[in-house]
């Protein structure tokens, strides 16, 4: 009787735990205890582009502009943005976590308090020759000029910009990198890196790589 009981109680815990549990396309988990990241911002002055800014988090650095707005976007199966033409989306300032559509396929981006949680592992890939064979380059799917040398990424979900922590868990290596656009939108990969990613987590001769991506805390030094 005592064990029939038990199993009662162990069945009914099941129940209630998969009663909890939301199916999501990524992952969000509890809050751990994390490393917090000093970022810091530098206005740079410049004749060619308007808005140049130095972004710096931890040992990495990131150089954002702020694109022409007669670019291409990086992937401009990007139909829409909160119900927007994209380039009108960027311009209004709608793009942080509004839901978009690539492909007849609407996306819905993470919420902030999701994003502070948020931790994957799954395989990541690297973009960037188009931008180097285009004269003037691209826009990402928040405005900035997409640069190949810089440490940028893409994600379908991520608020954006949004930092991570980057691992190859084939070889160790870490980055921090800045997410600015959306994609990869290839089955089975999480995130899209730049070239110069690709080549410091040491992925840039294979193509893809097994990752775990992770969000970090940033404050505002």
């Amino acid at each position: 009787m005592r064990r029939c009981y038990l199993i009662y109680l162990i069945l009914c815990s099941l129940y209630l735990q998969s009663c909890s549990v939301v199916t999501l396309p990524y992952k969000v988990t509890k809050a751990t205890v994390k490393t917090t990241y000093n970022l810091t911002k530098f206005t740079v002055k410049t004749t060619v582009f308007a808005g140049k800014v130095v972004y710096k988090v931890g040992k990495f650095s990131y150089t954002v502009v702020k694109a022409p707005f007669n670019l291409p976007l990086t992937h401009p199966e990007i139909k829409n943005i909160g119900g927007l033409p994209p380039k009108v989306a960027i311009r209004e300032g709608k793009v942080k976590n509004s839901p978009y559509v690539v492909f007849g396929k609407r996306y819905v981006p993470m919420s902030i308090n999701q994003a502070k949680n948020y931790r994957e592992i799954g395989y990541a890939s690297w973009y960037g020759y188009e931008t180097l064979r285009q004269k003037g380059g691209h826009m990402t799917a928040n405005g900035e000029l997409f640069d190949p040398h810089q440490l940028t990424a893409a994600h379908k979900y991520l608020p954006l910009p949004w930092y991570v922590k980057v691992t190859n868990l084939e070889n160790g290596r870490s980055i921090i990198v800045r997410v600015n656009d959306r994609g990869p939108f290839v089955k089975g990969r999480i995130i899209d890196l730049t070239m110069e990613g690709a080549k410091k987590l040491g992925y840039f001769k294979k193509g893809i790589a097994k990752v775990l991506v992770e969000s970090i805390i940033v404050k505002q030094g």
